[in-house]
């Protein structure tokens, strides 16, 4: 017997309620500061901008502040982080589309043709030249409306009143702690830590199937979706503790093995990290491949074995002026956990920060064990809900 559609199980609202509900506005996810920071910002800066073209116009009405620019100021301190928003975007977008507006003026007959074409042209003209920019389509509409023939109209008011608007965004949103310009990558670099469940290729594909312009980018959407999914894997993970998951009893070193003794051990056991621990297991740092190959010294690939051989080789007699054991190469500022904590907060840890392995302390602040991400993976992986 076929599956009974999801839909068909369960009747939601009607279609009529579903469409009077998609008018509802969403609520803004900003806390008070955030929403001072950007009134303040919009306030000073276009204060700032009219000031400065008020003196450079010499107060000629109309011609010293074109009002398309009150929406460029909601985007530049508002959302900063929008494509809509970037500085090529609100000097370039609002440029074309003067000059749109200046052609229908000139080749078109009539207001009603002018005005009703002027927006489309700069629409098409802000694609052209990969300056989308809402506000443009009121600065075509505005040439039009106000029957300007001048070429420089172009360049001031519009271009200069976007100019100044973009250095009055840079200088608020860099001393606010906000990155304007935004930087547009085409693909987001995430360092360090296990990659969530898909791919660069699989994100591509679905902006292509979306096929509308986003207001965010690229980059940002991945971290969000990236947090999104890290959220909901810890909450997964809640009621784990490090002690569930981890390694017990790893192997460890004393303060005072020798080079070529720590080294064999990683190599024979297939592991990346070795704690140093004292006599009574207390932690004492990590050595890592990492820390051998700075021994060995870094540069080209040929020769290096030979460097690090020569570097793990014991040096006869009680004088020596290269370390000789692994206390002195050792990582001794190491990131630790106890066994009690919870798995889900060192989720961020091993994502964001590059940690590969995180030592667990017990009882005395004594090791216990290692946790990996390999561990971290096979708790997401094992620990599925039940449907």
């Amino acid at each position: 017997m076929p599956a009974t559609p999801p839909d068909a199980a369960a009747p939601g609202p009607g279609r009529l309620t579903r469409w009077l509900r998609a008018w509802r506005p969403a609520p803004l996810a900003v806390d008070a500061r955030e929403r001072t920071r950007v009134v303040a910002g919009a306030a000073l800066g276009l204060l700032a901008v009219a000031a400065l073209c008020h003196a450079w116009g010499g107060g000629s009405a109309g011609r010293w502040l074109v009002a398309p620019l009150g929406a460029s100021t909601v985007l530049v301190f508002a959302l900063p982080a929008s494509p809509l928003a970037q500085p090529w975007a609100v000097v370039v977008g609002n440029t074309v589309s003067a000059l749109a507006g200046l052609a229908c003026v000139a080749w078109l007959p009539g207001p009603v043709w002018s005005a009703g074409l002027a927006p489309a042209l700069a629409i098409a003209a802000m694609l052209a030249t990969r300056s989308l920019h809402p506000p443009g389509g009121a600065v075509a509409l505005l040439t039009v409306l106000t029957g300007v023939h001048d070429l420089s109209f172009a360049l001031s008011p519009v271009a200069l009143n976007s100019a100044l608007l973009v250095a009055a965004g840079v200088a608020w949103n860099h001393a606010t702690g906000r990155a304007y310009p935004h930087p547009q990558r085409s693909a987001a670099t995430v360092a360090g830590g296990p990659r969530p469940g898909y791919s660069e290729a699989d994100l591509d594909a679905v902006l292509a199937r979306y096929n509308q312009v986003l207001d965010i980018p690229r980059d940002d959407l991945r971290q969000l979706l990236e947090q999104a999914e890290w959220q909901a894997q810890g909450r997964r993970l809640r009621g784990l503790t490090c002690a569930d998951v981890m390694s017990p009893a790893p192997l460890t070193v004393p303060f005072g093995a020798p080079l070529d003794e720590a080294w064999q051990l990683m190599r024979a056991h297939g592991v990346k990290a070795l704690p140093v621990v004292d006599r009574y297991q207390h932690l004492m740092g990590i050595v890592t491949r990492a820390d051998f190959l700075r021994l060995a010294g870094i540069g080209p690939r040929d020769g290096l074995g030979e460097r690090l051989r020569r570097a793990l080789q014991p040096t006869p007699g009680p004088m020596s002026d290269k370390p000789e054991v692994v206390g002195q190469i050792m990582t001794r500022q190491v990131r630790v956990a106890s066994a009690t904590r919870p798995l889900a907060e060192l989720v961020p840890l091993f994502a964001g920060s590059g940690h590969h392995h995180v030592p667990v302390i017990g009882d005395g602040n004594r090791l216990v064990g290692m946790i990996t991400q390999t561990d971290v993976v096979a708790a997401l992986l094992h620990d599925t809900p039940a449907a």
